[in-house]
């Protein structure tokens, strides 16, 4: 395999409980307490499937606990299963956008902008490739781009 700057057995540097319970749904984020944001990441996310109005609602609620409002969200139309331009969840309007940032990434605004860059791993991840990528995303010291996250750790065929 092509050398991806990750090492090939990364440490999983979270709770041993969460390797437990990471499953399709799952958001895991990475909140700076300060200004210095030098990961290229703030979190991963886990979608069930490719339906943005079933799947995007937790993922906002979830944030916005954690965030504040959330004011805008930046995905890319063709890695969903149609893309409406607002959803209203919990009673506030979140903006979609047509980003081309490619499936593998969700662009998360809260406010006019504070951004938040989150890896998407695909529905069909298997359970252990989703827990090492999305360990791998909310590393603080993260300097590996999504895609190359996610082609890191999805095992070869046999």
């Amino acid at each position: 395999m092509a050398d991806s700057g990750i090492p090939d057995r990364f440490p999983l540097l979270l709770p041993d409980a969460i390797h437990q319970v990471v499953k399709p749904g799952t958001a895991l984020l990475r909140l700076e307490t300060t200004q210095s944001r030098e990961g290229l990441l703030d979190g991963a996310w886990w979608p069930r499937t490719r339906d943005i109005e079933a799947e995007l609602p937790a993922l906002i609620s979830a944030l916005t606990e954690h965030l504040g409002p959330i004011t805008r969200v930046g995905v890319d139309a063709s890695a969903w299963n149609g893309l409406p331009t607002r959803l209203v969840i919990n009673d506030q309007v979140v903006h979609l956008d047509s980003d081309p940032v490619g499936d593998d990434t969700v662009l998360i605004t809260r406010g006019h902008n504070d951004h938040f860059a989150l890896l998407v791993v695909p529905p069909d991840t298997t359970a252990d490739a989703a827990r090492e990528a999305m360990a791998r995303a909310v590393r603080a010291d993260n300097i590996t781009e999504a895609a190359q996250i996610l082609i890191a750790t999805t095992p070869e065929p046999e």
